[in-house]
């Protein structure tokens, strides 16, 4: 009676050992919409021309889009159609959401009753530590992505419209604000200039906060925005999340916004007025967190902004957000470890909790992932390309950081360099650690304990 038994018990681990994770299939599932996307966008109907665009150029765009970053190799306006803009729109806000939020809306619509491996998958997608309570999270983040759209939109709208006619402004409007919310930086801004993304609007409060608003709200990840409806205004009631989120924020807002008005007053900003300075400051300092827009020439910035910017681009947005980079949450905890680890103590804690030796390791797991990416990718494209190590690093860490900011470089680097590019803005997308986790989840652990030896360290 013992045989069967162990045989059930062995095909089981078998089967569990062969089975997809949620990280694949999440990782498989974005893959699957940027292969599709690219499918679309070389048809001769997405383009201007009613000409067929190369499927690798497509490939590029539609990773871009999907992992909601925003480098180009081409002008949105001027080499797209209404419907390849409209293709690159929709593989914006589904890249932005998670294609397992947007199905389960779709589900939740028709009726459907939402599985328990569907819920795993979605709690997985959306960065939640919790099963319970997921469905009821799909629909704040629907409606509440619907709320902040379609209030974008309108308040574009009032700027747009005038300018463009009322049908082309809308659209514009739309557009923009899905792509900002989405954190993505695709503009539709080339009917001014070419690649000119926000720089025609540099000087408008109402098109400038109104992106930078729905940057930071979207940045700040649909946890974020579950807690506060919660726990409303109390931040003593806030978890943990949501307290190192709204206050790093809030840190590398106010901080580098000042930076930036130092830095650039006298040589980008020079011959603004004091308020356009300040507004130009406070944009710069949104952008890189992880959007993409800009209204100043990004090749023209001084060497420090130049360097601010990028480390703005590594940090990114915070988790289960629409943004990408290391996260905030990743960066306080590796400053609070090097803190703690300078003072000899070997707790880590911050807003009176200790956090665990998991989430220390799995940050310093991410940023040294991340940073190892940056790197490589940097060596490799400064050996074939023609650039300054300023301008390649520049890019590698917009991809990667899903961020979209260029100097310009992207269209003319090679074949090679373009598809480091594209596998930077996917791993940004889907995580660099979860990137990792794909090839490795289905993996037994070693039974055996080495013997423990210390080295020398700094």
């Amino acid at each position: 009676m013992e045989a069967p038994d162990f045989e059930l018990s062995s095909n089981n681990r078998t089967l569990q050992k062969h089975k997809a994770t949620y990280t694949q299939i999440i990782s498989f599932g974005f893959l699957v919409i940027i292969v599709v996307g690219a499918g679309l966008l070389s048809l001769p109907i997405s383009s201007k021309d009613n000409t067929w665009t190369s499927y690798f150029d497509s490939l590029f765009t539609a990773t871009s889009a999907t992992c909601v970053t925003g480098l180009v190799l081409f002008d949105t306006y001027t080499h797209w159609s209404v419907f390849g803009q409209l293709v690159i729109l929709l593989m914006i806000q589904i890249g932005g959401l998670g294609f397992m939020s947007v199905i389960t809306t779709v589900s939740i619509f028709m009726g459907r009753r939402i599985s328990l491996h569907e819920r795993k998958l979605l709690m997985q997608s959306a960065g939640n530590t919790k099963l319970s309570g997921m469905i009821q999270l799909v629909r704040r983040i629907f409606f509440g992505t619907l709320i902040f759209e379609s209030a974008g939109a309108i308040l574009l709208a009032t700027r747009f419209c005038p300018e463009m006619g009322f049908l082309e402004g809308i659209y514009n409007a739309i557009f923009h604000s899905i792509s900002a919310f989405c954190n993505a930086g695709f503009d539709l801004m080339g009917k001014f200039e070419p690649n000119s993304s926000l720089i025609h609007y540099q000087s408008d409060p109402v098109v400038n906060l109104t992106i930078c608003g729905l940057i930071v709200i979207g940045g700040l990840g649909f946890m974020v925005w579950n807690n506060i409806i919660k726990a409303k205004l109390d931040f003593k009631h806030y978890s943990l999340h949501t307290k190192i989120v709204l206050s790093i924020t809030a840190v590398l807002l106010i901080s580098s916004t000042v930076l930036f008005f130092i830095l650039e007053k006298n040589k980008n900003f020079a011959g603004l007025s004091t308020a356009d300075k300040w507004l130009h400051s406070f944009f710069q300092a949104v952008t890189p967190r992880t959007a993409g827009f800009n209204t100043t020439d990004l090749s023209s910035l001084s060497e420090s902004s130049s360097l601010l910017t990028t480390v703005l681009m590594l940090i990114g947005g915070s988790p289960g957000s629409t943004a990408g980079g290391i996260k905030t949450t990743t960066f306080v905890v590796l400053f609070l470890m090097a803190f703690a680890s300078s003072r000899k103590n070997n707790n880590v804690v911050i807003f009176k909790r200790r956090l665990s030796d998991d989430t220390l390791k799995r940050a310093s797991a991410i940023s040294s992932i991340y940073l190892t990416a940056v790197l490589v990718s940097t060596f490799i494209i400064c050996s074939i390309e023609p650039y300054t190590i300023r301008q390649i690093l520049f890019e590698v860490s917009s991809a990667i950081g899903t961020v979209g900011l260029s100097m310009g470089l992207t269209p003319s680097l090679s074949v090679v360099s373009q598809s480091i590019l594209i596998v930077l803005m996917f791993a940004g997308r889907v995580g660099g650690l979860s990137l990792m986790l794909v090839l490795a989840e289905n993996r037994e652990p070693v039974a055996l304990m080495r013997p423990v030896e210390d080295i020398l360290i700094g």
